[in-house]
C-alpha cells in the first residue's frame, strides 16, 4: 500500500509531520507538499511560472506551489509509481461545510481524487493543534478500514476531528455538508505608506447545523466524515432551464 501526503499549511507543519509518522507504522508513504502555507488556495493551479521541487532533510519534498500543483506534478511524472490512495492534512482548523469550496487541504484531495485515486482529506477543528495525535488515530482508523478493499470507483472523503481526547471522542459520524453565514466583514487598516489596505474576513457561524450535518457531529463529540462529489450540475434545474434558454438552430 502506497500513499501520497499533502498538505496545504506547507511541509514544516506539525500536522504533516504527526501524520506522516501515523500513517508510515503501518504503509509506505511519500510526502509532497507544499513549500509555504497555502490555506484557502482551493484547486489552484500555478501555469503562469515553472515550478521546482526540493527535498527536506527529514526526506519530505516540498514545492514551490499550490496544494493541487504537488499533487498534480506527483501523479504526471514526478513519481514513478501510482499510490493507491492520496491523504491530505491534518490541517490546522477545520474544514466544515462550505470551507470545502476554499480548503487546499480539500483540493490536495481532490487532484487525486480526478486521477481516479480514492483520497482523504483531514482537518483538526481547532487552531493551534491541540489533541493532534487523536486526528492522526482518527485518520489511521479511517484509512486503515478505506485501504480493506479500496472501491472500484474512487472515492473523496472529508474527515473532520474534535480537538479532544481520544478516549473523550464519541467516534465517527458520516455526515453531509452543512453551512455557514456568509463570512465577517472585510477589515480595513493602512499600510505603513498610508495605503488602504483589506484582510478577508473570518469564516462566518453555522448556518445549516442539523442533525446529520458535520456541524451537528462536531457540536456532538463526534469525528465528522463527509464522501464528496465534484459534479455542480444543479440537477433539478436542468428542465426549466431548458424551458427557458434552449433554440433551434436554422430559420
Amino acid at each position: 500500500m502506497r500513499i501520497l501526503l499533502a498538505n496545504d499549511d506547507g511541509y514544516l507543519a506539525p500536522g504533516l509531520a504527526a501524520l506522516f509518522d501515523g500513517l508510515r507504522a503501518h504503509w509506505d508513504v511519500t510526502v509532497i507538499a507544499p513549500e509555504q502555507n497555502a490555506s484557502a488556495a482551493s484547486n489552484a493551479l500555478t501555469l503562469n511560472r515553472p515550478l521546482s521541487v526540493y527535498t527536506a532533510s527529514n526526506g519530505f519534498r516540498y514545492v514551490n506551489g499550490t496544494p493541487s500543483d504537488c499533487v498534480h506534478i506527483a501523479l504526471t511524472g514526478l513519481l514513478d509509481f501510482r499510490p493507491d490512495l492520496v491523504v491530505s492534512g491534518v490541517n490546522n482548523g477545520a474544514n466544515l461545510g462550505d470551507d470545502t469550496i476554499y480548503s487546499g487541504t480539500v483540493a490536495a484531495a481532490t487532484e487525486g481524487y480526478l486521477f481516479g485515486i480514492p483520497a482523504l482529506a483531514i482537518s483538526l477543528v481547532e487552531k493551534g493543534w491541540g489533541h493532534l495525535d487523536t486526528a492522526v488515530a482518527v485518520a489511521v482508523e479511517v484509512v486503515a478500514k478505506l485501504v480493506e478493499d479500496l472501491p472500484q470507483q474512487a472515492q473523496l472523503l472529508n474527515l473532520n476531528v474534535p480537538n479532544r481526547p481520544l478516549n473523550e471522542l464519541g467516534g465517527v459520524r458520516v455526515t453531509r455538508l452543512g453551512k455557514r453565514h456568509p463570512s465577517q466583514p472585510v477589515v480595513v487598516q493602512k499600510n505603513p505608506y498610508g495605503d488602504t489596505i483589506y484582510w478577508i474576513g473570518g469564516a462566518g457561524a453555522a448556518l445549516d447545523q442539523q442533525a446529520g450535518t458535520d456541524f451537528d457531529a462536531i457540536a456532538q463529540g463526534f469525528a465528522s466524515l463527509t464522501p464528496l462529489q465534484l459534479d455542480l450540475t444543479h440537477h433539478a434545474q436542468l428542465q426549466t432551464c431548458a424551458a427557458r434558454f434552449e433554440t433551434r438552430g436554422g430559420a
